[in-house]
């Protein structure tokens, strides 16, 4: 009768595990002044500073402005404020960069503070990880509507190495009509950010000047392995032909020459600007990303986007990649695992340069219906074959008519630390990041594809072992599944799974090298189904 008794006291301690654990520690950044449109960036030589910034309405809905963001613990606590500049407004699009040395750049839009406006952007340095940032300095300035910037620094053993490059939309004028014109340009600092190169153009296509598909827009730079500037942007093949593309171009000597004309690597089917109800606006910009890492996919060239190729009510995350300094590029890459017929969007990519692993954050609709949203992450391991998708949001991000969360979401990874990073409708207005220092589910394999006819938690096999075991489990229809272990006190010691998979069969190993002899229990939940099973380990 005790036994009985402890038995139930221990399954009643696992089954209500869920109130006390969370998968990923969830971090809300701030909820001051209106926080949207995110960057993020972990410095890779001391993972403890993570910097971010956001779009922010310090003074009225109708002025956007720059708020940053830092942490000094890996981004467990966070403080921050708005930026300042005698030199101009700061402006919102945030995009964070860091160099070699460790110091920050916040790139952005600016305005004037007399008329025209946006006619600039502003770079900004923090060398103390985030605390303070200097006054900044001014790239632009030709009486042209300035958009859209993304930035990256050479890490690479180049002779370019530590140069800062900037690619962005430039509009012929500052309004936004149909006749305007739009191209990409281009600048670099080699010093640090103090000054910068007059602007170059480097998409010979030129879009309209409509803050559309029709645009040229999304324009994201990286570094190969030798210094190579590469960076892919989206717009039409021919304007009003209703085609649309995504384009690259790259440099290989610091920036200075680029390709004659700029290359198409793959159709973006209904262009870059993408209709998901419950958003005011929502775009499907590419990011473009190159593995320097010493790993076997060293060179290998990404670009990751949304669109609509399989309807408008089933966007999807999509990945090409080219092993031959973007010369070919390969078919697309379908990166959520999800059946047909849901929304995933605004979507972006990091490598980890320790692994050469690729991450990648979206919003995901999948399980849900009505206006709401999940945010996920996926992870690939073998340069972009496949991919595995986990939930990091513990709170249901819910949508409205014509929300407004920005034009982008961002992920940063360095030495097996990810942090992404979210803009949330909770509290008025919010952002968010989340603690992934463990990515699931890296053993787990689906051996069979036949459904099977019901949910089922098999016996794991060796029993008892040391240390490492196989559970095989059945999936009779695909969902959210969960495999967590607890000792016998029902405290959570490891998470196997996490992930949503498909219906099917599949196995997942465990390795109890870090804990010692004893009776163990697994439990299996997805949708409705929850089953455990015990395990002895002996050593």
């Amino acid at each position: 009768m005790i036994q009985k008794i402890i038995n139930l006291a221990i399954l009643i301690l696992i089954f209500f595990t869920d109130i006390i654990f969370s998968q990923y520690q969830n971090v809300m950044i701030s909820n001051q002044y209106f926080p949207e449109e995110v960057s993020i960036m972990i410095n890779p030589k001391n993972i403890n500073q993570v910097v971010a910034g956001s779009n922010i309405y310090y003074l009225s809905y109708d002025s956007t402005m720059s708020g940053y963001y830092y942490s000094t613990n890996g981004g467990l606590n966070w403080s921050g404020e708005r930026l300042q500049s005698s030199l101009a407004i700061p402006s919102g699009d945030p995009v964070i960069t860091v160099d070699t040395a460790g110091s920050f750049y916040f790139i952005q839009n600016a305005r004037n503070y007399v008329p025209p406006l946006y006619d600039r952007q502003l770079v900004m340095k923090s060398t103390n990880g985030g605390i303070s940032w200097d006054n900044g300095s001014i790239y632009g300035l030709a009486g042209k509507f300035q958009d859209k910037p993304w930035g990256c620094v050479d890490w690479s053993n180049s002779i370019w190495r530590n140069n800062i490059y900037i690619t962005w939309t430039e509009f012929s004028t500052i309004n936004f009509t149909l006749q305007d014109s739009s191209v990409i340009s281009f600048t670099k600092s080699t010093n640090g950010g103090l000054t910068w190169s007059q602007p170059l153009r480097i998409s010979k296509r030129k879009g309209d000047g409509m803050d559309s598909s029709n645009t040229m827009e999304g324009a994201v730079p990286c570094i190969g392995p030798n210094g190579e500037i590469y960076v892919s942007w989206s717009g039409p093949v021919n304007l009003y032909s209703n085609q649309y593309a995504i384009f690259f171009n790259k440099s290989l000597d610091g920036g200075n020459t680029w390709l004659d004309s700029e290359r198409v690597a793959t159709t973006q089917y209904g262009g870059w600007v993408q209709v998901i109800s419950g958003t005011m606006r929502c775009n499907g910009f590419p990011v473009t990303c190159c593995d320097i890492s010493n790993g076997p996919y060293r060179g290998n060239i990404y670009i990751n986007f949304s669109d609509q190729r399989n309807g408008v009510t089933d966007t999807d995350i999509w990945l090409i990649k080219s092993t031959n300094g973007g010369v070919n590029w390969s078919l697309v890459k379908r990166v959520n695992n999800d059946p047909p017929g849901k929304q995933q969007f605004f979507t972006w990519m990091t490598v980890d340069q320790s692994t050469g692993y690729l991450y990648f954050i979206f919003y995901d609709e999948r399980n849900l219906s009505g206006l709401y949203a999940n945010v996920y992450i996926a992870r690939s391991t073998d340069g972009g074959e496949t991919f595995q998708n986990v939930r990091i949001n513990n709170n249901t991000l819910q949508l409205y008519q014509n929300a407004w969360i920005g034009d982008y979401t961002n992920i940063s990874a360095a030495n097996g630390h990810v942090r992404p990073i979210w803009s949330s409708t909770l509290y008025n207005g919010s952002i968010f990041t989340a603690i992934v220092d463990t990515f699931y589910s890296i053993g787990i394999t689906k051996i069979d594809e036949k459904i099977p006819s019901v949910y089922s938690l098999k016996q794991n096999y060796p029993n008892p072992f040391n240390p490492k075991t196989k559970i095989r489990f059945d999936v009779s229809k695909s969902g959210d599944a969960e495999i967590e272990i607890f000792d016998i006190t029902g405290k959570l010691i490891s998470t196997l799974v996490r992930e949503y998979l498909t219906t099917g069969s599949y196995n997942v190993d465990f390795d109890a090298s870090n804990i010692s002899s004893g009776v163990y229990f697994y439990r299996l939940k997805i949708n409705n189904y929850i089953g455990t099973r015990k395990m002895i380990v002996i050593k």
